[in-house]
């Protein structure tokens, strides 16, 4: 124990400081975390894990100068054994699991005891807010409200609208050489999801007006809605008239991918002209003056 002691007098000051191991706890386990994302090959756990787990962490650290690091002994006994269940569970997954999406938020809420004590929710809530968003995954959306049939719908009328000789039943989209079952993968739950959760970000790091704080959701669920029937309506396309290499590339590949960049960037071209619109603001009235 004496050596121990001493070894760790001699580190530098800063390393002893309890910010830098809360930040290597916390760095490993999002390690941990997007790695086992990554080998269980689901594209949309992963990007939603990396995204709202990179702006908690962005949001922490914006206000790391403000927080509290006081805890105490048993609320950091049992955050270490929140970590350590995560840790555990985390050794035994070989695939994919459910457990991917639970483990940021159960590891934000040992990492936050360790920290900062039973203040867990005064001061993490909203990075604890994020964190939520990576676990309401598509299947368990649509046990409350199915809307596949209304994407199958909004895809069918792209389709009539671009003059393709195509009919909708239910979830089906039909053309005259191929058929399309729009299921809850396709749905569109997750793209919105991830909009929603971004708007959220927004609220939280930029000052806005009620009614904002109204519509940006609701232009976030938008947005990702009609992208995605988009992109059903594309591989509906694809079914009746192209490959079946084509269809699995925009389906599963990294087609999906890009309409994902592409909801994210026209959300985000909205929320950047909002910051633009509040920004002129002060110079209008100065100029008033």
């Amino acid at each position: 124990m004496n050596w121990l002691q001493q070894k760790v007098n001699q580190l530098p000051q800063e390393y002893t400081e309890p910010q830098y191991w809360l930040a290597g706890i916390g760095a490993g386990l999002i390690a941990v975390n997007l790695t086992l994302t990554w080998r269980g090959d689901n594209v949309e756990v992963l990007g939603n894990n990396f995204m709202f787990l990179g702006a908690a962490g962005f949001l922490i650290w914006e206000k790391r100068d403000k927080l509290k690091l006081e805890s105490s002994f048993l609320a950091t006994i049992f955050g270490l054994a929140i970590v350590a269940i995560v840790l555990l569970k985390s050794s035994a997954i070989s695939g994919y699991d459910v457990f991917l999406r639970l483990s940021p938020f159960i590891s934000g809420i040992g990492l936050a005891l360790i920290a900062s004590g039973w203040q867990v929710w005064k001061q993490y809530w909203q990075e604890l807010t994020l964190l939520i968003f990576p676990i309401i995954s598509p299947g368990l959306l649509l046990k409350f409200f199915d809307v596949s049939p209304i994407t199958a719908k909004f895809a069918t009328f792209i389709l009539w609208y671009l003059n393709f000789p195509v009919k909708n039943n239910g979830s089906y989209i039909i053309l005259p050489t191929g058929v399309v079952d729009v299921y809850f993968g396709c749905s569109g739950y997750s793209s919105m999801t991830q909009l929603l959760g971004l708007s959220v970000l927004f609220l939280f790091m930029f000052p806005t007006t009620k009614k904002q704080k109204i519509y940006l959701p609701i232009l976030a669920v938008t947005v990702g809605f009609v992208v995605n029937a988009i992109r059903v309506a594309l591989m509906a396309y694809l079914v009746a008239y192209s490959t079946d290499q084509a269809f699995q590339y925009w389906h599963k590949g990294d087609g999906s991918l890009i309409f994902s960049m592409i909801a994210v960037a026209i959300f985000g071209f909205f929320c950047w002209l909002l910051v633009l619109r509040e920004e002129d603001k002060p110079k209008q009235k100065q100029g008033e003056e």
